[in-house]
């Protein structure tokens, strides 16, 4: 999956002022990165809201980044929850075949042992032969996917091609990393960390912060990918001041802030999530404006 290594960007879900989906800004925002040199787009992840959009909503948004993408780049969508059998469900409901992979986060809430996470992501595996890119982020799930678990997994399972991990613990990175199936890709989570993991032999990221900043990005990551540290560190010395600005309150209201002061879409999120406050708007700001 050559076709997955790079920048992948986890595309934000923008709203009009009464909380619809602002399609055009999506479009806008697609057409940006695509033509930056992003890698590959995700679509319905935890930065496009996933949780508030309807099943309704959720088809319009692919929809609408489907035309958009024109077969430019790859398409991921995400497709995962803490209910089996209704992922399995939406699995077999869904129309994959515009996309090079689906994203299947672990079970939320639950809080499953190593081997409901097993079985769980089993199932998955059964309902599809589209790729799967697991999701460990176990500061959303409460509970981390054991490096055991994700290499069984992707020993015992060849529709299971990848994982983003976002632990934010590179010690589980280099130990995947280590031991891994070779064409197994560990693909980072965590936009702060992600030039360590691909300087160690991680396969790139999908990002946050990679849509407003996508040329910059994406260099950054290829010049790692090409192991050019030098290079890569400067762009990642650039970047990491807003890097920690975006996640300084919520995702994705960080990131509505900067496309906002970019232009692109207004900085609106659906409760339970708020607007950025005025403070942290005007550090964005002022990045915005120096960069």
């Amino acid at each position: 999956m050559n076709e997955l290594i790079g920048t992948g960007v986890a595309l934000i879900t923008p709203f009009k002022s009464d909380l619809s989906i602002d399609h055009e800004a999506l479009i806008s925002i697609v057409d940006f990165n695509i033509s930056n040199g992003v890698n590959y787009l995700v679509i319905s992840g935890t930065t496009g809201e996933s949780v508030t959009i309807t099943a309704e909503e959720k088809r319009a948004v692919s929809q609408t980044v489907i035309a958009a993408n024109k077969g430019r780049v790859p398409l991921v969508i995400g497709i995962g929850g803490n209910n089996t059998s209704a992922v399995v469900a939406e699995l077999k409901s869904t129309d994959l075949s515009e996309f090079a992979a689906i994203l299947s986060v672990a079970p939320y809430y639950s809080k499953p042992t190593q081997e409901g996470f097993y079985q769980h992501f089993k199932a998955i595996a059964e309902a599809t032969e589209t790729p799967i890119i697991l999701y460990n982020v176990p500061g959303r799930t409460a509970k981390n996917i054991e490096t055991s678990t994700i290499l069984r997994l992707a020993t015992d399972f060849d529709t299971i091609i990848a994982v983003k991990e976002a632990g934010n613990n590179m010690d589980q990175y280099l130990d995947l990393i280590r031991n891994k199936p070779t064409d197994f890709l560990v693909i980072s989570g965590d936009d702060d960390l992600v030039l360590g993991v691909t300087l160690a032999g991680g396969s790139g990221v999908i990002s946050v912060i990679g849509q407003a900043f996508p040329k910059e990005f994406s260099k950054m990551i290829q010049l790692g990918l090409e192991g050019n540290e030098d290079l890569s560190r400067a762009l990642e010395a650039r970047l990491m001041p807003v890097i920690n600005l975006i996640f300084e309150e919520n995702n994705p209201a960080g990131i509505k802030a900067v496309l906002k002061h970019m232009g692109y879409c207004r900085d609106l999120v659906r409760l339970p999530l708020v607007p950025a406050t005025s403070s942290l708007q005007s550090k964005i700001a002022t990045f915005v404006s120096h960069f």
